[in-house]
């Protein structure tokens, strides 16, 4: 069971988030690379929104061959490359979230390896086994 931080010292979360979580010993974690917005056959949809969904179905699937699902995620880092993505960016991550929200942080960045690029995606996930 993990447990969740956001001590009322602290400005609340501004979205579906909490500001820490903590994993019991002998979790597994599994740690992903950045996953971009590409499909299968190599397209690149042109827009945030369609990028962020292939970017978590991704995460989803490994997520999936490692025994897990969105609810073991602790951590999501994503990262796009112009500010007014953001809304579109986060009304996609915040439909795979599940309880307990994971720690969370968005970056805006100057651009990825090829221009096309408009979103990465990162998680770290923890389940007691």
């Amino acid at each position: 069971m993990k447990k969740t931080f956001n001590p009322p010292s602290v400005r609340r979360p501004f979205g579906n988030y909490n500001h820490g979580l903590l994993v019991p010993s002998g979790a597994s974690l599994l740690v992903t690379s950045g996953q971009l917005g590409i499909a299968l056959d190599d397209s690149i949809p042109p827009d945030v929104a369609s990028q962020a969904e292939l970017c978590f179905e991704a995460i989803k699937v490994i997520l999936d061959e490692a025994g897990m699902d969105f609810s073991d995620v602790i951590r999501i880092s994503g990262f796009v490359t112009k500010r007014e993505d953001f809304p579109a960016y986060m009304a996609v991550r915040d439909r795979y979230i599940l309880d307990p929200k994971p720690a969370s942080t968005l970056i805006i960045v100057g651009g990825f390896t090829r221009p096309e690029f408009l979103v990465e995606v990162e998680v770290t996930a923890a389940k007691v086994m």
